[in-house]
C-alpha cells in the first residue's frame, strides 16, 4: 500500500505505522532506498522484524501505559520535592481539609 500510494498516502501510512505500531521504516531500510514488500519480507526472514499476534501487542501496550504512568508519577513527585511543581493532589487535600473545619 505504501509504495502504491501517492506521496500524501505514503505519508499517512508511515504515520500510522509509527504511531499505532511503533514501527519506523527508517530503522530497517538503507537511507535513500525504498522500503517495500521485498525488503519487509527479507527483514522478517532474517529476524529483524517479528510479527506479533494481537494479544501480545495489547499486552505490550498495556505494560507501556503502566510504565508511562509510573514514570510520570515519579517525575511529578520529584518536581514537587524540588519545589518546581505543586503536588496538586496534596494541595487539593489540604484545601478540602481546611474547608471541612467547623
Amino acid at each position: 500500500m505504501k509504495n502504491e500510494g501517492n506521496r500524501a498516502k505514503q505519508k499517512i501510512i508511515r504515520h500510522t505505522l509509527r504511531v499505532d505500531y511503533e514501527f519506523n521504516i527508517s530503522d530497517f531500510n538503507e537511507p535513500g532506498k525504498a522500503f517495500g514488500e521485498e525488503e519487509l519480507m527479507a527483514a522478517v526472514k532474517r529476524g529483524a522484524i517479528v510479527i506479533l499476534d494481537d494479544a501480545t501487542i495489547e499486552a505490550m501496550k498495556a505494560k507501556r501505559a503502566r510504565d508511562k504512568a509510573r514514570d510520570e508519577a515519579e517525575r511529578l513527585k520529584e518536581a514537587a520535592e524540588r519545589g518546581e511543581q505543586t503536588d496538586w493532589q496534596q494541595a487539593l487535600k489540604e484545601w478540602e481539609d481546611y474547608y471541612k473545619q467547623p
